[in-house]
């Protein structure tokens, strides 16, 4: 029997998660505050890339969940994922501008162009922008069924930041971990093409057969 949280319990849900979200960027600001990094920018920087991609996954994992628990309760909760998201992706661009290029625009487009991996990390950043500006009620009604079109921009999103964080770590030939959410963002995305293969073919057998034309 699946889940169905009552109202009550879906607050509480909602609050825990959003607490759950948050902890991470209280953490890195209180270690950084007490000096324990002993490089804070590049602490701050990875920081808020790893949550950021952590985030995402978990914003597209959302959607097979529901379809296999049965929770659709769960679509409620991927908006505050999705925004928390774009916040840690904000964060670990903010770092980048400031502590690196100290708010100097030019340097920075010049280090965006000049290294590719900057490069797909930036654009997966700028893509991120649409989604968390019509995240509002009001953006969902006025923009209707383009509003889904749009947001599916975040299957474009998600390899760009799994290829941003690749080229990252192989600076330093450690590919372990970009391997794992490398896999896990391909087997969230080829659920949903299996699943849209299945709709598809679906449709196709519920289709009447074109009736025979007699001569």
């Amino acid at each position: 029997m699946a889940f169905n949280p009552t109202p009550r319990q879906f607050k509480a849900l909602k609050a825990v998660l959003f607490l759950l979200a948050l902890l991470p960027f209280l953490r890195m600001a209180w270690l950084t505050a007490t000096g324990v990094p002993v490089d804070p920018v590049e602490f701050l920087t990875h920081g808020s890339g790893d949550w950021a991609l952590y985030l995402l996954c978990a914003t597209l994992a959302v959607t097979p969940l529901r379809r296999l628990t049965g929770w659709n309760w769960l679509v409620r909760l991927r908006r505050m994922v999705g925004l928390y998201t774009f916040f840690y992706a904000f964060m670990h661009f903010t770092t980048f501008l400031w502590f690196d290029h100290f708010f100097d625009v030019a340097a920075m487009w010049k280090d965006v162009l000049k290294r590719p991996f900057i490069t797909v990390g930036f654009a997966a950043f700028v893509l991120l922008i649409p989604l968390a500006a019509t995240s509002t009620n009001a953006m969902i009604k006025r923009l209707g069924r383009n509003w889904a079109r749009l947001h599916k921009l975040i299957y474009l999103i998600a390899p760009l930041a799994i290829l941003h964080y690749w080229w990252m770590k192989a600076g330093k030939h450690n590919f372990e971990q970009p391997i794992v959410w490398g896999s896990v963002v391909a087997v969230l995305l080829l659920l949903r093409v299996w699943w849209s293969v299945g709709r598809t073919s679906a449709r196709a057998e519920k289709r009447p057969a074109p009736a025979s034309v007699r001569s």
